[in-house]
């Protein structure tokens, strides 16, 4: 008797800044599931939720690939977390929290992670910049707190820059986060799992010429940037970030996977900057290039986000 294909629904486009990352994320995703075991059908969140509900009864799992707001940030988990169809990586509460960057950096801290100072500033104006620079230095980075793949990010080399940054900033999020900049080498460190954690390879980024930082163009565009797999830098502080990695997911209440990005400081210093919950899936995406390494092909890196998702959800 042949077995029964998984129906999935595989989520993505969505409103955010990053729907078309997500949409051509979503099509390698749907190539690499095997057909004979999968039945995928696509869903857009941005005129999809009534078709989605409806069908609601004959979906056995949702693959969400959805970036940034209304997406990767606990709205689309609640609501598939109402319909009783399971999904892959962290619910609500890890998806809300890791998708503020200011609430991500406090339980960063709490639990003794390293971080970069910053100023959080509201949206009601009359922003301090010169006590921002006494206190931080220049440059400065700035972004909105809730926002992801750096839109909105600017690095503030002078006080006319620093306001500037924050205007845009603001035209992301009422609220903006402004950091000390960190000299140093980008790191990536991925994590599977839920209980149980293991860390992959590490990523050096090196953004292209023409890129001050790897910002939504030098994530996105097909060459613009240098991606190293393993990270060139010795044993110990290979460990040490993907110890801080797996504690970052920990820190957070993250499950199935994740992404935090760190900037290696030119003393051997690691400084986390974020964490992604649902990290890319295109063809130039960072995790799963260390899925590869790590000895995990593309389809079967996929099959076992499904399988670690509805063995937690056993769990529940």
């Amino acid at each position: 008797m042949q077995e029964q294909k998984m129906r999935i629904a595989l989520l993505a486009g969505g409103t955010s800044g990053e729907r078309e990352v997500s949409l051509n994320g979503a099509a390698e995703v749907e190539k690499a599931l095997d057909p004979e075991r999968f039945l995928v059908r696509r869903y857009d969140p941005a005129n999809d939720l009534a078709r989605l509900v409806g069908d609601a009864g004959e979906i056995d799992f949702a693959f969400i690939l959805l970036h940034g707001l209304n997406g990767e940030d606990g709205t689309v988990q609640g609501m598939l977390d109402l319909l009783g169809i399971p999904y892959q990586g962290s619910g609500v509460l890890g998806s809300a929290i890791a998708m503020d960057k200011h609430l991500s950096k406090e339980l960063y801290r709490m639990h003794g992670l390293p971080v970069a100072d910053c100023v959080i500033l509201g949206s009601g104006g009359g922003d301090d910049l010169q006590g921002m620079i006494g206190r931080l230095g220049l440059p400065l980075v700035v972004k909105p707190v809730r926002e992801g793949s750096s839109l909105g990010l600017t690095i503030a080399r002078t006080v006319d820059e620093l306001r500037a940054g924050i205007e845009a900033a603001r035209q992301h999020d009422r609220d903006v986060m402004v950091e000390q900049y960190i000299k140093g080498r980008e790191i990536t460190a991925a994590v599977l799992g839920n209980d149980t954690l293991t860390a992959l390879p590490l990523i050096e980024i090196i953004p292209g010429e023409g890129f001050a930082f790897f910002d939504y163009a030098a994530k996105y565009q097909p060459g613009a940037s240098r991606e190293i797999c393993p990270a060139p830098i010795s044993a110990e502080l290979t460990e040490k970030a993907q110890q801080l990695a797996m504690a970052a997911h920990s820190a957070l209440r993250l499950r199935g996977y994740s992404r935090t990005d760190m900037i290696l400081d030119e003393s051997g210093n690691f400084f986390l900057l974020e964490s992604n919950t649902i990290p890319g899936m295109t063809a130039t995406s960072l995790l799963p290039q260390a899925a590869a390494k790590h000895g995990l092909g593309f389809s079967q890196f996929l099959e076992l986000l499904i399988e670690m998702a509805l063995g937690d959800r056993k769990l529940r």
